[in-house]
């Protein structure tokens, strides 16, 4: 158990794959309130959560997972995509939960909850979303005639660049510098905790070859479903939080992307980045708390 936030951990078989989650139940966990499922963004892991946990978890039972390539769950040298961790939390949801819970993501993994919910409602009471990626529309800023050469360009600078960049911003001192200088906000947030729950994952044997394949994956064009098309045919209520001060994923698209689902609501957090939940976690927590009741 990670006494901090008070996670039990465990692994589950996915696809022969071994992948990591935890869980927290409370004494105080009310049996009518749904449980909530936690979702890390790209190269994070789930015990970034760990300011968020102990809030939630005072009535709700709380389960986070490390999704395929990430934290602790293994890293596969296979071809990942939205759909493949889609289907790994349908299986974590089949195997642990088995009632509708809420489902909560950040960056990737808001993709992949709101994904999830789409595809699959009966595992889904509601979503939470923190910077959330339209890829399909980033795809689109490229002219088509320009795809192919944009495609071929990226191949190469992956199969040439991408692992020697990785073994560098695996360094403790660089993921420091981009997480102060890009991801957050609050400066003091990025501690000695926060950068080893990111670089411990980034060491494990298998990590850079996953690496060059998630680079790559993501230049595919059936990496992910449609966010737009899944928004709209989401059936249960949906909060869109979005950082202000989001350096990776322009805060406009909040507006946007809100349009699309019919039961949606959106909240700018001020002074907050990227990754909101754990720059300023009260003010989240509050946020979801209120929305939930």
């Amino acid at each position: 158990m990670n006494r901090t936030i008070g996670l039990e951990y465990g692994d589950w078989e996915f696809r022969g794959w071994r992948s990591h989650y935890g869980v927290r139940r409370s004494q105080n966990v009310d049996a009518n309130k749904p449980p909530i499922l936690l979702i890390h963004g790209f190269g994070a892991a789930m015990d970034q959560w760990r300011d968020n946990i102990p809030a939630l978890a005072a009535e709700h039972t709380v389960y986070a997972i490390d999704l395929l390539g990430f934290g602790a769950s293994e890293k596969p040298p296979t071809d990942y995509s939205i759909y493949l961790w889609v289907e790994q939390v349908l299986s974590f949801w089949q195997k642990f939960v088995g009632v509708p819970m809420i489902i909560i993501g950040n960056s990737i993994g808001a993709l992949v909850a709101a994904i999830a919910a789409s595809h699959h409602p009966e595992i889904a009471a509601g979503v939470v979303t923190i910077s959330l990626p339209d890829i399909e529309a980033f795809k689109a800023l490229v002219p088509k005639w320009l795809q192919p050469l944009e495609r071929a360009v990226k191949a190469i600078v992956n199969a040439i660049f991408v692992k020697p960049l990785f073994y560098l911003f695996r360094q403790p001192w660089m993921i420091r510098f981009v997480l102060k200088g890009i991801v957050y906000c609050d400066r003091d947030r990025v501690d000695d905790q926060l950068v080893e729950i990111i670089a411990k994952p980034a060491r494990d044997r298998q990590a850079a070859e996953a690496f060059v394949r998630l680079n790559r994956s993501l230049n595919q064009p059936n990496y992910s479903p449609s966010l737009t098309q899944a928004l709209s045919k989401l059936q249960v209520p949906l909060l869109i939080l979005w950082g202000s001060r989001d350096r990776l994923i322009p805060p406009s698209e909040g507006k946007r992307l809100v349009q699309y689902a019919p039961n949606a609501s959106l909240v700018y957090l001020e002074n907050a980045g990227h990754c909101a939940h754990d720059d300023n976690p009260e003010r989240v927590n509050h946020e979801i708390l209120t929305w939930l009741a």
